[in-house]
């Protein structure tokens, strides 16, 4: 079976348009959506392509699509900075009923079955959606937040940064982010198939996708355009970053 699992799109359609054109190449079997495809800059056309998407499809539901529903339905009050906030009232204010309705349903986490193995697909931990860890976060911190947890293998995104690593005796590999990478520039996503997890990177006009990005009304464009698309952050920058508010090891 092979499965290809996109993350953290952001609502970057050009990164997404791209990636998909090589997953269609693949051939995947299946193609795991595994949350924050919002917000970002083109929230309505990248939901568009994904919820009309012609492949079989499975999405899980992020910290980004989280945050967002809670705005729609009132319950965003204190939630977000006052820099954060416009962004979310923004992506909130391009979600029609139907794709309300849509992203409600998107499980926590969604499990596929191939052959004896076991692949769990979450966004953050299996047990939240905002939960942050990276390559070098203390285990003794993990394994509770992987505690019961029935899988051989577990994919997960969030943090925008492609890594493999083992969490009592499961092997995670986090997808990094498709639109919104802390990385070289490029869309990153991954290809399992028959036990095998590869990271792909995916090339892409970044030149286009900034003036795409530029002529919407998105409250960031410029900032996206600029610090996400063409001139992205350093992983060690923001790998240094997120271990500051990683889950910490139990105190005694």
């Amino acid at each position: 079976m092979r499965i290809a699992a996109l993350y953290d799109i952001h609502g970057n359609l050009p990164a997404l348009e791209a990636s998909l054109e090589e997953v269609r190449e693949a051939g995947p079997d299946l193609v795991v959506v595994g949350g924050d495809v919002i917000p970002g800059p083109m929230v309505k056309e990248t939901l568009d392509l994904l919820l009309g998407l012609d492949l079989p499809t499975r999405f899980i539901h992020g910290n980004g699509e989280s945050a967002a529903l809670a705005v729609r339905n009132g319950r965003g009050e204190g939630l977000f900075s006052d820099a954060v906030r416009p962004v979310m009232e923004w992506t909130a204010q391009q979600l029609d009923p139907q794709v309300v309705a849509a992203l409600s349903l998107w499980p926590l986490t969604t499990t596929v079955v191939e052959g004896d193995q076991r692949i769990l697909f979450c966004h953050a931990t299996p047990r939240d959606d905002n939960e942050v860890f990276t390559a070098v976060t203390p285990v003794e911190g993990l394994e509770p937040a992987f505690q019961g947890v029935e899988a051989d293998v577990v994919v997960c995104g969030h943090i925008h940064i492609q890594y493999s690593r083992n969490v009592a005796g499961i092997g995670v590999w986090n997808a990094g982010s498709v639109g919104m990478p802390f990385d070289a520039p490029g869309a990153y996503w991954l290809l399992l198939e028959d036990g095998d997890v590869t990271f792909r990177r995916t090339d892409y006009d970044l030149e286009d996708a900034a003036r795409r990005i530029r002529r919407t009304d998105y409250p960031q464009a410029e900032e996206f355009a600029g610090g996400n698309v063409l001139r992205p952050p350093a992983r060690e920058t923001m790998e240094e970053r997120l271990e500051k508010v990683a889950i910490a090891p139990p105190r005694d």
